[in-house]
């Protein structure tokens, strides 16, 4: 997906030459804000959807919020905040196009009713040696500021206007950004999932270690109080053996 949402981009990168007054959107007047908030789908991940939720902060009241993850969606309600969307994140990848099918959808309605202008997705990227990170990515309006157009490359042959080529490429680029969003936190939810799971395979490792010392302690204990009473028992014995008789 990083492949296919780089290569989209570049695509928009030649087209814009071919329409360089396009801005789609950044001339909108602001409405209100929505946010994707891509939270755990299942438990046993720690804090992995609290995380989402605070790097957010005051907007969750703000936003008309895009809630993914059941996990998430759960914990939301537990402190009250209301939820406008909310979908499952898929259990594998490949069901992952479709979330962002239904994401899509919603937003274009949204969009066209007015009730937003802008999105943005927070989610959380897992990346090696460096643990699990909370990003934001804007993806609605594009900000075609940013696309490249790349130098020495002939205007590309095409067989509809470049306006409506574009506006077919913006949303795919964010169909793409969708799936690249959810793929992302996808992982790091399973990444944090697995390190909750060491930590508290760790952690009883330590307490259990901590018992059976504790248990060998109170068993010494025990032996060392027997063979006391043991040798106490001897010693009055051997003294009630050699003192003498009274006549």
């Amino acid at each position: 997906m990083d492949s296919y949402a780089a290569t989209v981009a570049r695509t928009i990168g030649q087209v814009l030459d071919l329409v360089p007054s396009a801005r789609f959107g950044t001339e909108r007047r602001s409405t209100r804000m929505a946010l994707v908030l891509f939270c755990a789908e299942q438990g046993c991940a720690g804090a992995f959807s609290e995380r989402v939720l605070d790097a957010v902060g005051h907007e969750l009241t703000d936003s008309e919020l895009f809630v993914i993850g059941t996990r998430g969606h759960a914990i939301m309600s537990e402190r009250g905040i209301a939820v406008d969307w909310n979908a499952a994140l898929p259990s594998h990848s490949l069901g992952i196009p479709k979330l962002a099918d239904r994401i899509t959808e919603a937003l274009f309605a949204r969009v066209a009713s007015g009730e937003v202008d802008r999105l943005d997705a927070v989610f959380s990227e897992w990346r090696p040696g460096q643990g699990v990170h909370v990003r934001r990515r804007r993806l609605f309006p594009l900000d075609l500021s940013g696309f490249s157009r790349p130098a020495g490359l002939e205007a590309p042959l095409l067989n509809m206007s470049p306006e409506a080529l574009l506006a077919e490429l913006t949303a795919g680029y964010l169909h793409a950004e969708l799936c690249n969003t959810a793929l992302h936190a996808f992982a790091a939810e399973n990444e944090a999932r697995m390190e909750a799971m060491a930590a508290a395979h760790s952690q009883v490792e330590q307490q259990l270690s901590t018992l059976q010392a504790t248990e060998r302690i109170v068993r010494q204990e025990e032996i060392t109080a027997e063979i006391i009473e043991l040798a106490a028992g001897e010693t009055a014995s051997r003294a009630a053996q050699t003192r003498p008789r009274n006549r």
